[in-house]
């Protein structure tokens, strides 16, 4: 009893949330890593970290981002339990044990983090980017150093602030830079852990230096559905023919950390539970490329990248508990030998492979996708041309193919191989009840468009509730993706021969909790350009 009275009480475990993130501006392309670590009671920042990395992909970065907060938090107290909060759904999923790692340079990156602290004193959530703009500026911040020859500076962030963080610390006795009493030694401890140079930084109650912000078918075919198989787009009674095929780990460069500021306002922040909606724009050259849509003022088509991907892959109007939405970027095919003979081309026929035009193309939306940086996985249908597109895009990305069976084109019987003037000529009565009707099937026990929207609404759900919250591409043929659009429009079913698709073209639709959908973008092809 009196050796047991005389035994110190326990202390509790000291609680850290760690933000990360990382970036490559090509995917692979020059790449830095953010990471914060904040005290959970109070939002106190108490690590910063950045490094620029030389040139690797961008989950690359994002785990090397995740290995130096876990460091820099181990630094600070060996014991401590620590909420990783990250953007990155496939670093949070994989860490959490839920996905597969298969990627070879991200194996060793996931192993090694999992040993920074004991089983059980970690666990992951997965944010909105909106919710990590802090990590987000300090990769950039080294990405932007690291493009000048320089090494990323804590002096001169200005993360913390841009990122609407709390307040600053007053400026020091010996004027700005001073480092509050107590974080030297903090520091040392993180960069003996190996967070990359993280300095550690002062008490809650400390502010700001001076203003210094601180450490993120037959288409167009008369009248009819879901373009041909293949078929190219026409418009109603046009007589356009159906158009058949289809028209790592870091390097050098180490960072340094600055010492904390932070403010009790975050801690509330830190407690909620990440749900928000848009993703905001990251001042200056952003990190990730991204998907197509309408480029705001002057830049690079790069810029214009990065900016449309942003608006592609960021939640819409929806309401904030909605959580971010399943988003198809939905690819067309290359084209293949049929495509510029704009012959009918579904499931039922010679199952053509991509032309050189077509493998062309494939290389050029993976280039294209590739500096967006926003797809998470990659879906195909199991035909020849679709496969063949993904597998060259896939490979780009550092991602496999899933194939899909629902993704498959509509099988047009007896008119597969043949232009719209050759079914007009052999069998005009079918081709009439065709255009006039969805129920209506090819001539030879074809699938009619009725058929089609009812296999791909099926598909929809199924990859909606795969994917939730992700940002996947699926590659699939004329008339599936019209048909996407035309169920997540509301659309009847004569809209499907009012849509022009070309091959290698990037159209897309969000998916909400709710049911809702949204069209985000349609037949973009600048990339072809």
């Amino acid at each position: 009893m009196t050796d047991q009275a005389a035994r110190p009480a326990a202390r509790p475990a000291r609680e850290f949330v760690v933000e990360a993130d990382g970036g490559s501006r090509g995917n692979p392309g020059p790449a830095g890593y953010g990471a914060v670590v904040r005290d959970a009671a109070t939002g106190e920042t108490l690590v910063e970290a950045a490094e620029y990395l030389g040139v690797v992909t961008n989950n690359v970065a994002e785990y090397r981002g995740l290995l130096a907060g876990l460091r820099a938090a181990r630094g600070l107290d060996p014991d401590a339990l620590v909420h990783v909060r990250m953007d990155s759904k496939l670093v949070v999923e994989q860490m959490s044990g839920r996905w597969k790692i298969k990627h070879p340079d991200m194996k060793p990156l996931a192993t090694e983090a999992a040993r920074v602290f004991p089983p059980g004193r970690v666990t992951y959530e997965w944010i909105p980017r909106a919710d990590n703009k802090h990590a987000d500026r300090l990769a950039n911040e080294a990405m932007d150093a690291g493009a000048r020859g320089e090494r990323w500076s804590a002096s001169g962030s200005t993360a913390e602030l841009d990122a609407g963080g709390a307040g600053g610390r007053a400026a020091g006795a010996g004027g700005s830079g001073a480092v509050p009493a107590g974080a030297a030694e903090r520091a040392g401890a993180a960069t003996a852990a190996g967070a990359g140079g993280a300095v550690g930084r002062g008490a809650a109650g400390e502010s700001a230096e001076g203003g210094r912000r601180t450490g993120d078918g037959p288409a167009a075919t008369p009248a009819g559905p879901a373009g041909s198989a293949e078929p190219a787009d026409a418009t109603t009674g046009a007589g356009r023919a159906a158009e058949a095929g289809g028209s790592g780990a870091g390097g050098s460069g180490g960072g340094e950390a600055a010492p904390a500021r932070g403010g009790a306002a975050e801690g509330e922040r830190l407690g909620r539970a990440a749900r928000s909606g848009a993703r905001g724009a990251v001042a200056g050259t952003d990190r990730r490329g991204a998907g197509a849509g309408a480029a705001v003022g002057g830049g690079s088509s790069a810029d214009a990248d990065v900016r449309a991907a942003k608006a592609v892959a960021s939640p819409g109007w929806g309401p904030p508990d909605l959580g971010a939405p399943a988003t198809f970027v939905l690819l067309r095919h290359g084209e293949t030998p049929l495509t510029p003979q704009k012959r009918f081309s579904g499931s039922g026929g010679s199952d053509p492979s991509l032309s050189s035009v077509g493998r062309e193309q494939a290389e050029r939306v993976a280039a294209s996708l590739a500096r967006r940086g926003t797809i998470e996985a990659v879906v195909a249908s199991p035909l020849a041309r679709t496969r063949e597109t993904a597998g060259i895009v896939a490979a780009r990305l550092g991602l496999e193919v899933a194939v899909e069976e629902g993704l498959r084109e509509t099988d047009f019987g007896a008119w597969e191989g043949l232009t719209f003037g050759e079914v007009r000529d052999r069998h005009p009565d079918d081709l009439d009840a065709w255009l006039a009707s969805p129920d209506a099937e090819p001539t030879g026990g074809g699938e009619s468009f009725a058929a089609t929207g009812a296999r791909i609404a099926a598909t929809r759900d199924r990859l909606v509730a795969a994917y939730a919250g992700r940002t996947v591409l699926l590659v699939s043929h004329v008339t599936p993706i019209k048909t996407f659009v035309q169920l997540a429009l509301g659309a009847p079913p004569e809209s499907l021969f009012r849509m022009e698709l070309s091959a290698a073209s990037l159209s897309a639709v969000a998916y909400y909790a709710d049911g809702g959908a949204s069209v985000r973008l349609f037949n973009e092809t600048s990339h072809l350009r």
